[in-house]
């Protein structure tokens, strides 16, 4: 009779932008994500997830009795509170060293920057390491991971996702997790080793499905061919992440030779550099932009990636939004989103139909604009809550705390308790909307928006604003870059 084996499931998942006006605290993790236990697996079950890929392989594999540690996951924000890392880490880290476990999976997002730790999953790499030995540990990261090469022989398997926008999260989590199964049946002996390219790249023109990462992506693929190549990343990076192990890399696992690995990932991380020219982008300001959206038969969509929740963005900058009320846009607009949680608690105390004055913008800081003074109507109230229906995430319970929608100048405007992006069709029902009525959408977002609504609407316009994932981060004020990362003026 075959011994059932013992995997342990982890996730600390955070992408963190050093820039951002706020910290990332123990209320965008219970907004998001925060549960352990049995009870995890009902959530995620048949979702478009990393964790719902580790639900469908325990059902899959008898062979395989499954515990669910820690799992903590925010949305892209400032950097995680101290306090707060430390516990989660300790959490995990106290729970894998109380017990002997066959099998590990971690899912870590590798751009985690906490207020004093710029190397938030390389540090907790380093320890759970230490607390399980020699057993087998099998870890994904994001595409904008910020690698650094030290994680390479922390670790037996290493899978990163290779879209962008990242619809192959479950792919990449089945990818690992069935080699995980090959270490710890002695069918594998695998070696990981990661290259840094030495170079940052903003990641406008980073999407998969054409330009330099589409090229990257088939280099990766070539790779993988080769015999004994078990998985070939690329790593774009995240750009707005001040950490020592900042920029693109490339991961390789093989079954094999360490220095098959490492000859094979630094291949791959020249080819990154050679483009790195490629992913420059230039964008229109936001008074262009949306003249060149209007100039078009709609429905338009313009784009404010600068302030892109996505990309730590607290959904708070009124660059875009004063161009539109300067622009006097034909109906039907939409303005998506502020993220005001007491505006919010005024609208519904007021109730639809109710004037109130608020200032829209520039609550979390005015560094990039100051706030916009309107009279608003309320006009519709939600609980925050629906299913994602979209390709990214399918099937993920979202609550993102009561919303409301107000009328500005003819303009409809969405607010929000919680900074959650708006990637999904299931979000515009909540708020009563048909993106494909809209002449005219102004959303804070950037590439991942794309995945649903790149064939939604007739054309996509991305702008340039002031923001804390501005397009060129020359500007900002890094401490812990590597010297010579960062492009000279």
């Amino acid at each position: 009779m075959t011994s059932v084996r013992r995997l342990a499931v982890a996730r600390l998942w955070h992408e963190g932008n050093s820039f951002s006006p706020f910290l990332t605290t123990p209320r965008e993790f219970q907004q998001r994500e925060w549960s352990s236990g049995a009870g995890a697996a009902a959530r995620y079950r048949g979702t478009a997830t990393e964790l719902g890929a580790v639900v469908a392989f325990g059902e899959a594999h008898p062979d395989w009795s499954l515990h669910y540690l820690r799992l903590a996951a925010a949305p892209p924000g400032g950097p995680v509170e101290q306090p707060l890392y430390e516990r989660v880490c300790d959490e995990i880290v106290a729970a894998l060293a109380a017990e002997s476990w066959d099998a590990v999976y971690l899912s870590l997002h590798g751009a985690l920057v906490a207020e004093s730790e710029p190397q938030g999953d390389l540090s907790l790499l380093r320890r759970v390491r230490q607390a399980i030995g020699r057993a087998p540990l099998a870890v994904t990261f994001d595409l904008h991971a910020n690698l650094s090469p030290e994680a390479g022989p922390l670790v037996d398997i290493l899978v990163g996702y290779k879209t962008y926008p990242h619809v192959d999260m479950a792919e990449t989590a089945a990818r690992a997790l069935d080699l995980l199964d090959g270490v710890a049946k002695g069918a594998i002996r695998p070696a990981v080793r990661i290259a840094k390219a030495g170079v940052l790249l903003t990641s406008h023109r980073m999407r998969t499905d054409a330009g330099p990462m589409a090229e990257l992506e088939a280099e990766a693929r070539r790779v993988m061919a080769r015999p004994g190549v078990l998985d070939a990343t690329v790593f774009g990076g995240f750009t707005y992440g001040d950490t020592p192990s900042a920029g693109a890399s490339a991961a390789v696992t093989v079954d094999g030779a360490a220095a098959t690995a490492e000859s094979l990932a630094v291949d791959l991380a020249r080819e990154i550099a050679r483009r790195a020219p490629a992913f420059h982008a230039t964008l229109p300001d936001a008074a262009t932009a949306l003249r060149q959206a209007l100039a078009t038969d709609g429905p338009v969509a313009v784009l404010e990636p600068a302030d892109n929740p996505l990309s730590g963005g607290g959904a708070d900058t009124p660059g875009l939004f004063r161009a539109l009320l300067a622009a006097r846009p034909p109906a039907p607009t939409l303005f998506a989103f502020f993220w005001d949680p007491d505006l919010v608690a005024r609208a519904a105390l007021a109730g639809p139909g109710a004037w109130i004055t608020a200032a829209l913008g520039g609550r979390l800081t005015a560094d990039y604009g100051a706030p916009v003074k309107v009279e608003a109507q309320v006009l519709r109230l939600t609980d925050g809550r629906y299913v994602n229906d979209g390709p990214m995430e399918r099937g993920l319970a979202v609550d993102q705390g009561p919303t409301a929608v107000l009328s500005v100048q003819g303009i409809e405007v969405v607010v929000t308790s919680a900074c959650q992006a708006v990637n999904d069709p299931a979000w515009f029902r909540l708020h009563g909307v048909e993106p494909e009525r809209l002449r005219l959408l102004a959303v804070k977002a950037k590439n991942h928006f794309r995945a649903a609504f790149g064939q939604r609407f007739a054309a996509l316009v991305d702008c340039d604003t002031a923001g804390p994932a501005c397009l060129d981060p020359r500007g900002l004020p890094f401490r812990h870059l590597p010297a010579g990362l960062l492009p000279a003026r």
